[in-house]
């Protein structure tokens, strides 16, 4: 039971997180596409690799897994916003801007899909080299 204390709470700071960066970057860049939403998918996908590689190697054995939880499911969960991203794909293809929600579609999946496999292979990328410095 209390891993659902754990998943809620990094799901409240995720959401809480998302919303202002959200609103910060839609200031910064404007409207004319969800930049936001792109942006903090590409994030959350970038952390969520990593973490997930992180708690996957040897360190990660002894991670507990409240934090796992905490981390992968509540702070990710609730940061990446996928279901902003669907909503506001169908919006734009409602306004009749179907190739706005082309560019929204194709970046949204190209650049997370991308992040999420640098951050993935970033530990591994980052023992490589502190092993080769050290040799």
């Amino acid at each position: 039971m209390l891993s659902y204390g754990y998943i809620a709470l990094g799901g409240a700071i995720g959401s809480v997180l998302r919303f202002g960066i959200n609103r910060w970057l839609t200031l910064l860049l404007g409207d004319s596409l969800p930049w936001g939403t792109i942006l903090i998918n590409i994030g959350g996908s970038f952390v969520i690799g990593l973490f997930a590689a992180l708690f996957e190697g040897a360190a990660g054995t002894s991670t507990p897994l409240e934090v796992r939880q905490f981390v992968l499911v509540g702070l990710c969960g609730g940061f990446t916003t996928f279901s902003s991203f669907s909503l506001q794909t169908l919006t734009l293809l409602n306004a009749g801007e179907p190739g706005r929600a082309l560019i929204n579609i194709a970046l949204s999946l190209a650049l997370c899909l991308t992040a999420v496999a640098l951050g993935y292979m970033l530990p591994g990328t980052v023992a490589t080299l502190s092993r080769s410095v050290g040799a």
